[in-house]
C-alpha cells in the first residue's frame, strides 16, 4: 500500500497553489493507528467558518474525500456571502480533484520518510 509523505503532499499542495488557487491548505499531521504520523490536508473556508478536510477514502488509497464537520450554529448568508461560499467550494472540490489525480500517477513509497515519523496517508 502506498503512502504519501507529508513532504510529498506539501509539494502537492505548492503544485495546486501555482495554479492560482486561493485557499488555506496545509497538511496536518496526526498520529496514525500503526504510531507513524499520518496527515490530513486542512482546508480554511473563510465564508462558511466550517472544519473541512480531505482525506483517502482508505489509508493509502486513492480515492479521496471531502469532510466538513457539525456546525454548532447556523450559517446564514446574503447572495454575495453564498456565491463567495460556492467559489471556495468549486476550490476544494479542484484540490481534492488534484489530489486523487497525483495520488493515482503515484508511483513508489514515501517509506524513507517513515524513519522520521513523518507518513501521511
Amino acid at each position: 500500500m502506498p503512502f504519501r509523505s507529508k513532504q510529498t503532499l506539501d509539494a502537492w499542495i505548492e503544485e495546486f497553489r501555482m495554479f492560482g488557487y486561493s485557499l488555506s491548505v496545509k497538511v496536518i499531521p496526526q498520529d496514525g493507528s500503526l504510531g507513524l504520523d499520518t496527515g490530513l490536508v486542512g482546508v480554511t473556508m473563510m465564508n462558511a467558518q466550517t472544519v473541512t478536510y480531505i482525506e483517502p477514502e482508505t489509508p493509502g488509497g486513492n480515492r479521496w474525500r471531502i469532510t466538513f464537520e457539525a456546525r454548532e450554529t447556523e450559517l446564514r448568508l446574503n447572495a454575495g456571502g453564498a456565491l463567495a461560499l460556492s467559489t471556495e467550494l468549486a476550490m476544494v472540490s479542484a484540490l481534492c480533484a488534484f489530489l486523487e489525480t497525483k495520488s493515482n500517477a503515484f508511483v513508489g513509497d514515501d517509506m524513507s520518510d517513515a524513519a522520521e515519523g513523518s507518513l501521511v496517508h
